[in-house]
């Protein structure tokens, strides 16, 4: 199961009753907003339910015509802030019937005729504001898809769950960036953290990512996916700076895995490049170890080795499943300023819970402690990826 999770804008409990981000409210394309109707209808009549109640009060002689008068102008506000242009003009012309009907005067035909036109000036600008976030957020959503992309199941024979959080929730996406590519040396994975954030961090993490989709489909050796990617980010540096920008002290951190194709052997070999990325983790039922490779400088840095970068092969036991994180989960601190403690969290709830080894359960269980350990919430972008071989039957 290939899960992704990302932090969304949760709404108030009293938020408005049409929600303009919502894929099956009214603002969504024809035919995806049938389960919005009910807030719809609500948003349509409850301004025909405050100008009735207002008229029965008054009616009653609970409300003076001043009164009265007040409380109407709020109709065509009210429906402002809930339905469309037409909708809200009808208020404003039903709200100017039922003063008239009332009593007249030019004072108060005066505020209802502005409570009015205000009213559909209002709805106007933010049916406007609703469409130019709905652009943005499409806009982020395209960035999204293109920087992580979605992975198929059982991608280049890897069973994979990964878990996405960016500290900008307008963006969308950060620093951090993952993939997976097959190829015929066999499959290929990264999981990097460009320095810094903002948009110039986002523009980083796309190149790199599509610079290891290429190389990784082509290159023999894993350490030369880890030197096109490298110069690949010397060579947007030299593009920044040549439109007036300052990327000199840009790098990223990443942790590049091999798989080797294999037949039907009960283990099964990874190749480990690590440019300064923390330590992947083998995680199984028999607890948790840490892959430590060579040490190699980050991506961007690489120049300055008195060595190319090597990679480390590694046994993996049947069903062990490789973990690698950003140093959002490992950077998450608590209340008196502590760390998550990835590897002892882990092998602690591994011994309550072997199941857990799981792709899938080890993202969630990683994502959700390293979250409630935060004590102000992630601050950082966040990732967590899990794979292992993928022994399941085909479908």
């Amino acid at each position: 199961m290939n899960l992704s999770w990302e932090r969304h804008r949760l709404p108030a409990v009293l938020a408005a009753p049409v929600d303009p981000y919502d894929p099956a409210g009214p603002y969504a394309p024809a035919g995806t907003a049938g389960s919005a109707r009910p807030r719809r209808i609500a948003a349509l009549l409850l301004p025909g339910v405050l100008m009735a109640l207002l008229l029965a009060l008054y009616g009653a002689g609970h409300l003076t015509g001043g009164q009265c008068l007040a409380w109407l102008t709020l109709v065509p506000g009210l429906a402002a802030l809930l339905s469309s242009v037409r909708v809200t003009a009808a208020y404003a012309v039903l709200t100017l019937a039922a003063f008239v009907a009332l009593h007249s005067t030019a004072s108060g035909l005066a505020l209802i005729l502005v409570s009015g036109l205000g009213a559909v000036a209002v709805c106007c600008a933010r049916l406007r504001a609703v469409r130019r976030a709905a652009r943005t957020r499409e806009v982020a959503d395209t960035t999204w898809r293109t920087v992580l992309r979605p992975l198929p199941q059982g991608w280049g024979g890897l069973e994979h769950a990964a878990a996405y959080t960016t500290a900008d929730v307008a963006a969308r996406v950060g620093g951090d960036f993952y993939d997976i590519q097959p190829s015929a040396h066999g499959t290929r994975l990264v999981l990097g953290d460009v320095q810094g954030k903002g948009l110039d961090a986002v523009a980083c993490a796309a190149a790199l990512v599509g610079s290891f989709r290429e190389a990784a489909a082509h290159e023999r050796e894993l350490a030369g996916v880890a030197l096109r990617m490298d110069g690949r980010l010397r060579r947007h540096q030299e593009y920044v700076r040549a439109l007036g920008g300052d990327e000199t002290e840009r790098f990223a951190t990443a942790a590049l895995l091999h798989f080797p194709p294999t037949g039907a052997d009960a283990a099964r070999a990874v190749d480990l490049v690590n440019c300064g990325h923390l330590t992947p983790l083998a995680v199984s039922a028999a607890g948790v170890r840490p892959l430590t490779g060579e040490p190699a400088l980050p991506l961007g840095l690489l120049s300055l080795a008195d060595s190319p970068p090597s990679a480390t092969r590694f046994i993996l036991a049947p069903g062990e499943t490789l973990l690698l994180c950003s140093d959002g989960v490992t950077e998450a601190r608590d209340a008196h300023g502590a760390f998550y403690p990835l590897h002892e969290d882990l092998a602690g709830a591994l011994r309550s819970d072997p199941a857990l080894a799981a792709p899938d359960a080890l993202v969630r269980h990683v994502r959700t402690a390293a979250a409630a350990h935060a004590a102000g919430g992630l601050a950082d972008d966040t990732t967590v990826l899990a794979v292992r071989a993928d022994t399941r039957p085909a479908m």
